[in-house]
């Protein structure tokens, strides 16, 4: 039978790989914990539940900060918005700076079109990457048809009545 030793983990700065660290193997007393270093463990709980050690980000905007560039068909914004928002929230952006309200818009990432419970982060958004923002067009020609009403336009058809 074979006796395992049990061993000490403790809180402090610990490099992997060459970097070295506080703690090096071999050296004696490698196993105590001896740490001058008592600051606290900063927790937060992620979208998908998950509980993980915090972060610390550097990034030029603020903190979990990041600038998306819409483009639209003519013309593109620089937004700046929290790394861990939804698709939802962006919208809700868009709409004071695009006058589309957020159920008219269509956001494209990658190709695909994102769901509104979607979050940035998860998906794969980062800082200066580029969403596709399109106006839905089944509302698009809901709007058209009001407009010709209001004005009592007769609207367009697709055949034509012939008499002989």
């Amino acid at each position: 039978m074979m006796k395992l030793k049990s061993k000490k983990f403790c809180r402090g700065s610990f490099k992997f790989g060459n970097g070295g660290g506080n703690v090096k193997g071999g050296e004696k007393g490698a196993g105590n914990c001896n740490n001058n270093n008592n600051s606290e463990i900063k927790w937060e709980l992620r979208p998908g539940g998950m509980l993980v050690q915090r972060r610390e980000t550097g990034s030029s905007v603020g903190e979990g900060m990041i600038v998306i560039r819409v483009s639209t068909v003519s013309q593109w914004h620089d937004v700046s918005i929290e790394a861990t928002s939804t698709f939802g929230e962006l919208k809700m952006i868009l709409s004071l700076v695009t006058s589309l309200e957020p159920r008219e818009q269509r956001l494209v990432f990658k190709g695909k079109e994102r769901e509104d419970d979607e979050y940035l982060h998860m998906v794969g958004v980062r800082d200066k990457d580029k969403v596709i923002l399109l106006q839905d067009p089944a509302i698009k020609e809901m709007k058209k048809l009001h407009r010709l009403r209001s004005t009592n336009q007769q609207i367009p058809t697709a055949y034509h009545t012939i008499s002989v």
